[in-house]
């Protein structure tokens, strides 16, 4: 009797809807923050505080930081790389928490809505990746 080769399942190797979604959404709304940390680093500010080199510098931390996040997720997702994606979406999320606790700290609550949905769709996305 021959025997047959095993058949990978396809399914299993493929990123959800969902997760590519949540990778997409959210490499475009993390780069808009590097972007936007680049041409309007004043944006980053109290109103009525004057930027200063600190500011600058921060500003500057947080264009390279969020540019790069951004690149390598999408990156991973068109490679199809589930489990480079998974930890860099783990990255991501964990970026995102602790952006949020600076942000409830500092008193930017108007931020923390969407900071904590990224961190918990990154971390969901990642999850599932995972299984």
């Amino acid at each position: 009797m021959k025997r047959r080769p095993e058949v990978t399942n396809a399914a299993t190797h493929l990123i959800p809807w969902w997760v590519a979604t949540i990778v997409i959404i959210g490499a475009l709304l993390t780069a808009t923050g590097g972007i936007l940390a680049l041409v309007r680093p004043e944006m980053l500010l109290d109103p009525g505080q004057a930027m200063n080199q600190a500011a600058h510098v921060y500003a500057s931390y947080l264009v390279s930081r969020n540019l790069a996040i951004a690149i390598m997720l999408v990156v991973m997702l068109a490679l199809k790389s589930r489990q480079m994606l998974a930890s860099l979406m783990l990255l991501a999320a964990l970026v995102q928490g602790i952006d949020g606790v600076v942000d409830a700290t500092t008193g930017r609550q108007a931020l923390l809505p969407i900071v904590v949905l990224l961190a918990v769709a990154f971390l969901l996305g990642s999850i599932r990746l995972r299984h």
